[in-house]
């Protein structure tokens, strides 16, 4: 089974015109003021970019391990997607005491921001390294070393469209893309989510068990999930009313 298509197909082969057109992620970051939403049709686009740049460019495919060294962003859910859609292996690596690139296997790839790229280096050694700015208009990552791709460059020339892998690898870490499913649906269920919730969460994605608890159960009960970075307080009680928010997880 394809982790990706798994999650998304319902909503883009099976669903309304709602569920692809509506928002997937909403993303807000209360330092910078940005604010992006994509909907369905959109998260899947920027996700097939990625998926032809992994696999036409680096060489991905299933059996290759891809270390994401990247916070909670809707382009890292965009990464996520795109790696186990070619069925590949996404390794998350911390920045903390136990859960960073000391404590990681080796990776093929490593996709990072421009301030770890010490700590991509050290995961993918000799391997291939590609730095996100994050930039909501899609700048360049400034100042990289030579040999490091700047990834906002790179996927633009991507095709948004992909043939998913039908013979993945591993999705994470010890565990196969039915695994991580399946745990996204318990997960899913324990939190009684549906396809009508829209849930608001500060909630980090730096490990396994985070992306399975904090990204994917919302994905696997078809909801839609408001992530935000560097929340203001204060801002929280307009928020829900603005988002129509039905689940808060801070």
């Amino acid at each position: 089974m394809n982790l990706t298509s798994a999650l998304l197909d319902p909503l883009l082969v099976d669903g309304s015109p709602a569920q692809r057109m509506g928002p997937r992620i909403t993303y807000y970051d209360d330092a910078s003021g940005e604010r992006t939403e994509l909907s369905t049709v959109t998260l899947a686009n920027w996700a097939a970019k990625t998926a032809n740049l992994l696999r036409d460019e680096f060489g991905a495919g299933p059996g290759s391990r891809v270390a994401v060294l990247l916070p909670a962003h809707w382009q890292t859910a965009a990464v996520l997607l795109g790696v186990w859609w070619i069925g590949a292996e996404v390794v998350p690596v911390g920045a903390g005491p136990t859960d960073g690139p000391e404590h990681a296997a080796p990776a093929d790839i490593a996709l990072c921001t421009r301030d770890r790229l010490d700590d991509a280096d050290a995961v993918a050694t000799g391997g291939d390294v590609a730095v996100l700015s994050l930039d909501p208009f899609g700048r360049a990552a400034d100042d990289l070393p030579i040999g490091v791709t700047d990834f906002a460059t790179a996927v633009r020339v991507h095709a948004d469209q992909i043939t998913p892998e039908p013979n993945p690898g591993p999705a994470l870490p010890g565990r196969s893309a039915d695994d991580v499913l399946a745990a996204a649906r318990a997960e899913a269920s324990d939190q009684r989510l549906g396809p009508a919730d829209r849930v608001m969460s500060a909630r980090p994605w730096g490990t396994a068990e985070e992306i399975v608890h904090n990204l994917l159960a919302v994905w696997a009960a078809g909801a839609s999930l408001v992530q935000l970075a560097n929340p203001d307080p204060s801002a929280l009680e307009r928020r829900r009313e603005t988002e129509k928010v039905t689940r808060a997880a801070q």
